[in-house]
């Protein structure tokens, strides 16, 4: 199994997205896909988003389009960056079986990054989803119960307790990666070729601090 975890804001989430299914299916790993909500992740660990550092903004929307383009995926802005996430990852929290919860995953993940109307409004969401052939409106109301809310707060809550910091997350047996260019190195890792053993992580948790900085209040 390779757990996926991902929030529809990050543009490395979709440009990832649309590799990994491949990259499970070459090793045999069913992928999991897991909404998780990034300022949850950003509020807990303390860090800034990209979006948030000004130059780095530029630079990320610049990185991703030329990424994008060297493995021929579709890349538009969304409507807005940032926005608020949080209707398309309470909608993608919703049961569904595991080849409906991919094309649903996809079809929000199309509406953000691949030229469509965003997924911020009600309105455009299920704009989106019934152009997939889901039943946009029904899934909408159910994304919105206090239940399912709860399903992404809790969701949320286990991505921090297993150490993920950042999206787009990959974990497999154990073991996290992070960021859409570390498909390399998860590849490896099920291929058997990982360079890292216990001796080595061991080193470095050892290390002792030799300076810190003091973090903006």
């Amino acid at each position: 199994m390779i757990e996926f975890y991902f929030d529809f804001i990050s543009p490395y989430a979709y440009l990832a997205f649309q590799r990994i299914h491949a990259l499970g299916g070459r090793h045999g790993r069913e992928v999991v896909l897991r909404p998780t909500l990034f300022a949850a992740l950003l509020n807990h660990w303390g860090q800034l988003g990209p979006a948030e550092i000004p130059p780095k903004r530029e630079f990320v929307f610049k990185q991703v389009v030329r990424r994008a383009r060297a493995i021929a995926v579709p890349l538009l802005p969304p409507p807005s960056h940032p926005f608020n996430p949080l209707l398309g990852l309470r909608v993608a929290t919703l049961d569904q079986p595991r080849g409906r919860h991919r094309a649903l995953v996809d079809c929000l993940f199309r509406a953000t990054w691949g030229g469509g109307e965003g997924i911020e409004s009600p309105q455009t969401t299920i704009s989106a989803l019934d152009s997939a052939g889901f039943e946009g409106e029904a899934m909408v109301a159910a994304a919105l119960a206090p239940d399912n809310k709860r399903r992404l707060l809790e969701a949320g809550e286990a991505a921090i307790a297993r150490g993920v910091f950042g999206v787009p997350t990959m974990i497999a047996d154990g073991e996290l990666f992070f960021g859409d260019d570390s498909l390399q190195e998860l590849e490896g890792f099920l291929r058997g070729e990982d360079p890292i053993d216990a001796a080595l992580v061991e080193r470095w948790r050892g290390l002792p601090v030799g300076a810190s900085r003091r973090r903006p209040s």
